[in-house]
């Protein structure tokens, strides 16, 4: 059961100016969003991480090292199908002045069928098929290495992150303009052999100690009603992380 705990990046100037920055070079974080990659680092502390994956985008670049550095010897590899989705000819153009243009409409209502425009402009459903293919590999890599109770991280964008989680709920992409993920926040999604679970969504405080899965001949002796069978939604909601 493979958990990954998808952060976005932190706040970067074009963030805050509402530019679409996209794959435009050396966008890195501001003040803030360096503040916000310290406070994540530090909340993540506590929790072992088989693996720290990156978008190849500075902004990214700058959050992973942050949890890195709280860690000895720990890497961050970088993977550019956790890219930012490529916007073309609407890359470093304010997102007021995209809002009039009638793709806008496509991307908020209909974005399976939304195509970037110019020649590098990715259709945001070659994005979704990108992202996901990497963080099920990720999955694989982790697991095969690590066992299957590893956690691992992948510091990614936006709509990236959205996509995946749409993917892990079951949502066509049309739907996933009703996710927000915020700067530094974090998502988290456990992979089971039958089902993806959504366990955090935008989260941006709070502990992370319940993430961490007891090793599996520790569960089958601690106290408390049993487990159902792994991958099996728990009816009724459960009682949450111990």
């Amino acid at each position: 059961m493979t958990t990954v705990l998808l952060a976005r990046h932190g706040r970067t100037a074009a963030n805050a100016d509402g530019v679409l920055a996209g794959w435009t070079p050396g966008v890195a974080l501001d003040e803030r969003g360096r503040e916000q990659a310290e406070a994540l680092a530090a909340r993540l502390a506590p929790l072992p991480l088989a693996a720290i994956v990156s978008s190849p985008l500075e902004r990214c670049r700058q959050t992973a090292r942050a949890i890195a550095a709280t860690r000895d010897g720990a890497e961050v590899q970088l993977d550019e199908r956790v890219g930012e989705c490529r916007y073309g000819d609407w890359t470093g153009q304010t997102l007021k002045t995209l809002s009039k243009d009638p793709l806008w409409k496509i991307v908020q209502t209909h974005p399976a069928a939304a195509t970037f425009p110019g020649a590098d402009g990715e259709p945001l459903r070659a994005m979704q098929a990108r992202a996901v293919e990497a963080v099920r590999d990720w999955n694989a890599i982790v697991g095969a290495e690590h066992g299957s109770d590893a956690v691992y991280l992948v510091c990614s964008h936006g709509d990236v992150i959205k996509a995946i989680v749409a993917d892990a709920l079951g949502l066509h992409l049309d739907l996933f303009q009703r996710i927000t993920v915020d700067p530094c926040s974090l998502t988290v999604i456990r992979y089971t052999e039958l089902r993806p679970f959504v366990l955090r969504l935008n989260d941006t405080g709070g502990g992370v100690d319940g993430l961490k899965l007891p090793p599996a001949r520790r569960r089958s002796r601690r106290r408390g009603p049993p487990s159902p069978p792994s991958g099996d939604a728990v009816v009724g909601g459960g009682a949450g992380a111990p």
